[in-house]
């Protein structure tokens, strides 16, 4: 299997945060990364506002509408290229 560019990356997680959020462990688990190795990437869907953080128990991520906006660009631009 090919390594995943980042924008894959961002594509999935931003995917699998959409509608009531995910949790840390559901993205791990869902994008197939590990705990270590997501934490920058959702640092900087936070920062640029891709993601929002829903405290509780436990802390959610949500897709905000940036977010979507932008997996919809992600998903065109890989689908010139598939």
């Amino acid at each position: 299997m090919p390594k995943r560019s980042k924008d894959q990356l961002i594509a999935e997680i931003l995917s699998v945060c959409q509608g009531a959020g995910a949790s840390k462990t559901r993205i791990v688990y869902q994008v197939n990364m590990n705990f270590h190795t997501i934490k920058p990437h959702l640092d900087l869907l936070i920062e640029k506002a891709l993601l929002d953080v829903v405290q509780g128990v436990p802390v959610l991520y949500r897709t905000t509408r940036r977010g979507e906006r932008a997996l919809e660009c992600l998903r065109a631009i890989e689908a010139i290229y598939s």
